[in-house]
């Protein structure tokens, strides 16, 4: 799948980095977060102390490594502010969770809704404790659709909020296991099995 714009590598990102600190029970560091650019098919324009820098087609990905934190901050090669990403985990210690979190990178021109739910990952247990609604982006005739798992559907049916679209706030329309957005344009698939 080609990554033309932010949300589109922002998503399955934290997804990723959510799995690494459950699976590793911590932050992860840089070096496994240049991995996982690479496995998008990034390639590495710079890399120095704590700062790596790559390049996709459409995309421009940098990111910011430090003890406490992993940021990543992604920007539309064609320069639009307005759609550039940050997806930052680290660690909270007053909640006592490890946190993944998708913002905009430029509040002050940022006009949407990033209707999504940060990965919270309890610091003790390394359980789930929010229900974020990741996946990765599929294109095919009908558009490009979030593809999420059955586990995840479930999670969100659970929170009897399906019918609110997880990438931009607005509402959801239905059609057996896709849904579509009117107003960002991107559909939702669930996947099971």
């Amino acid at each position: 799948m080609k990554l033309y714009e932010p949300v589109m590598l922002a998503m399955p990102l934290a997804r990723k980095l959510g799995e690494l600190i459950t699976a590793g029970k911590r932050l992860p560091d840089g070096e496994e977060v240049i991995e996982e650019l690479r496995k998008f098919g990034f390639e590495e324009i710079c890399l120095d102390r704590g700062l790596a820098i790559h390049r996709g087609r459409f995309i421009i990905a940098l990111t910011f490594s430090g003890r406490e934190h992993i940021i990543t901050d992604i920007l539309s090669s064609t320069g639009e502010l307005s759609d550039a990403l940050e997806v930052m985990a680290y660690h909270d210690r007053k909640l006592e969770a490890y946190i993944v979190e998708i913002l905009p990178a430029n509040e002050l021109e940022f006009e949407g809704n990033i209707g999504l739910e940060p990965v919270i990952i309890d610091d003790r247990t390394f359980e789930l404790k929010s229900n974020p609604v990741l996946g990765h982006f599929e294109e095919d005739g009908g558009g490009i659709f979030l593809v999420i798992d059955g586990e995840t559907y479930e999670r969100w049916k659970e929170e009897r909020d399906t019918g609110t679209c997880p990438i931009c706030g607005g509402s959801l329309s239905w059609k057996g296991e896709r849904a579509y957005c009117r107003e960002c344009g991107y559909g939702v698939e669930v996947v099971r099995g």
